[in-house]
């Protein structure tokens, strides 16, 4: 029998053990996954109505738009945080700025809070609200994440005690994109340094009319989607101490959609349909697929009545079977979208949307996340 030294012998087995690690990684070393963060930071003074309103009815296209950003072969996940600036009601010792919500993926949670906004009159100081953000927001350290600022308001940019100039170098040293959108004309934009702060921050400096009325296409195939919508719903299987209010959050949001128009609720239902659609924190459906679920473990008395007295067993199989539905039912959602995007192209007349906050927002983030290799 051939021997080896046994210097040779642990040699090799540490290269092994080296190379096996690397290629396969434990729970220790996940693979860590690409995640899109995007803050916006939104003026909520008197004369900003129009802002908040688009801000409303475009939620959702902003979000079915990025569900289909690949990093390589990879879906990266989406993180969106708000925060309000410029508001009277806020306190005066914060420079009348609040955040609003976390970074996030729960998208009713964000929906929620969108539309808790309001105006009143007060001070805009955009440095100021740039450097809270950096320091309360969680951004994250994997280097392939995209993070941006997008920053919206009509006065001054040099307004407040904290110079825009010492915020986005902060911004810069933490991979963070500042862009900036300027409610009103494009020169009154440059002379109140908004372009100055995304040419330093590595943005885009854009414009809107906030006052615009968003226009939106009906469709054929709008009443279909809606209605696929009110069956998706019924998929959704509360648990735990927050599952039925998170439950009910859902209806609530689907309302608030519906309020503003029936083709917003429709790009609702559309997120809805989509991968970036996800509530396994309350719901046994999402839970079970990412494996966060103990069925032995659960607490019966927040289950919706039907399953209180279910072994964990029959509630497996009924989560099973629901899970079933919501795949058929987010295919039909994804399909019918498809014929309703090629619709919308035909009828839409060239850059009708181009001063809309929408069109902006994503236009900016499509360039430059392909300079970190990101594609759609």
């Amino acid at each position: 029998m051939k021997t080896f030294p046994l210097k040779v012998t642990i040699t090799a087995l540490i290269l092994f053990l080296q190379v096996g690690y690397a290629a396969n990684p434990t729970k220790e070393d996940p693979i860590k996954k690409e995640t899109i963060k995007v803050a916006l930071l939104l003026d909520t003074s008197n004369s900003m109505d129009g802002l908040i309103k688009q801000a409303k009815s475009q939620l959702w296209s902003i979000v079915n738009e990025l569900s289909f950003a690949k990093y390589g072969m990879r879906k990266p996940d989406l993180e969106i945080a708000l925060y309000e600036y410029g508001n009277s009601g806020l306190p005066v010792r914060e420079g009348y700025i609040r955040q609003v919500l976390q970074f996030s993926s729960d998208l009713d949670d964000i929906s929620e809070k969108l539309f808790s906004l309001t105006t009143n009159g007060g001070n805009e100081f955009c440095g100021q609200v740039i450097q809270t953000s950096l320091k309360e927001l969680d951004w994250g350290k994997n280097e392939n994440d995209l993070r941006f600022i997008f920053i919206a308001g009509n006065e001054p940019f040099t307004q407040g005690k904290i110079n825009y100039k010492d915020a986005i170098t902060d911004a810069k040293e933490k991979d963070i994109i500042i862009n900036t959108i300027f409610c009103g004309e494009y020169n009154n934009g440059i002379s109140g340094k908004w372009k100055d702060g995304a040419d330093l921050g590595g943005g885009d400096y854009m414009t809107i009319n906030q006052d615009k009325t968003v226009v939106h296409i009906v469709t054929p195939y709008d009443d279909k989607i809606i209605i696929l919508n009110k069956k998706l719903n019924k998929t959704y299987i509360y648990f735990g101490t927050r599952g039925y209010d998170k439950y009910a959050n859902q209806s609530v949001q689907d309302g608030n959609a519906m309020k503003v128009s029936k083709e917003v609720s429709v790009k609702r239902a559309v997120s809805k349909g989509s991968r970036m659609y996800k509530n396994s924190g309350w719901d046994l459906v999402d839970a079970d697929d990412a494996k966060k679920v103990d069925y032995e473990k659960l607490d019966k008395k927040t289950l919706p009545k039907h399953l209180k007295n279910k072994s964990a067993n029959e509630i497996k199989l009924y989560v099973q079977e629901q899970s079933k539905k919501r795949k058929d039912i987010k295919a039909k959602i994804q399909e019918l979208n498809k014929k309703r995007t090629a619709y919308i192209a035909k009828k839409n007349k060239e850059n009708m949307k181009k001063d809309e906050l929408e069109s902006v927002l994503i236009k900016a983030i499509k360039k430059q996340a392909k300079r970190k290799n990101y594609s759609w």
